[in-house]
């Protein structure tokens, strides 16, 4: 089923910059591109901005995501991926980017792809505070409980969540 595209208002705060894009009919994500050149030797992180604004319908929000790319070939990373921006903000959108790699700085040049911007329809809910939740399957399990990886199995003697208390007393 093909459904209707959404319409999105959108403002350029840089007026060479391109507005988003789809690279593939199909995908998900439309790129965002950085307006600034920036260096980013290993470790080091910097908000990027993209040159955009939109209007988002209500019920409504888009997500900033990671580029699989930048990922894979130069270690970079979204700090907070992914960013929320909300029907309401007017602002600019700007893209808090971290390099991951351990030896080699990452250049930017303006006009880079940055990001995938996702526009996702939202549901608003009402909380209902209760005394006990009804029971599942999962109940409390979380980080790792359905294991899938030797080192949250423990079968190659990997490493175990610890909590912060545990940490901070020395066990």
């Amino acid at each position: 089923m093909t459904r209707n595209p959404v319409d999105v208002l959108i403002r350029r705060t840089d007026p060479e910059v391109p507005l988003p894009s789809y690279g593939h009919p199909g995908d998900a994500g439309a790129d965002l591109v950085t307006t600034e050149a920036a260096d980013l030797a290993p470790g080091e992180r910097v908000v990027l901005p993209t040159g955009v604004s939109l209007a988002l319908p209500d019920g409504y929000a888009a997500f900033v995501h990671p580029r699989s790319g930048l990922a894979a070939r130069c270690g970079v990373a979204l700090v907070n991926a992914p960013g929320t921006v909300d029907a309401g903000y007017r602002g600019e959108i700007k893209v808090i980017v971290v390099n991951l790699d351990p030896r080699e700085t990452v250049r930017f040049e303006r006009f880079d792809r940055i990001a995938q911007l996702v526009v996702q329809q939202v549901e608003k809910v009402r909380f209902h505070e209760v005394a006990e939740l009804p029971g599942s399957a999962r109940a409390e399990g979380g980080f790792g409980s359905t294991g899938g990886h030797a080192a949250v199995d423990g079968s190659q003697g990997g490493n175990r969540y610890a909590s912060v208390v545990s940490d901070r007393e020395g066990q």
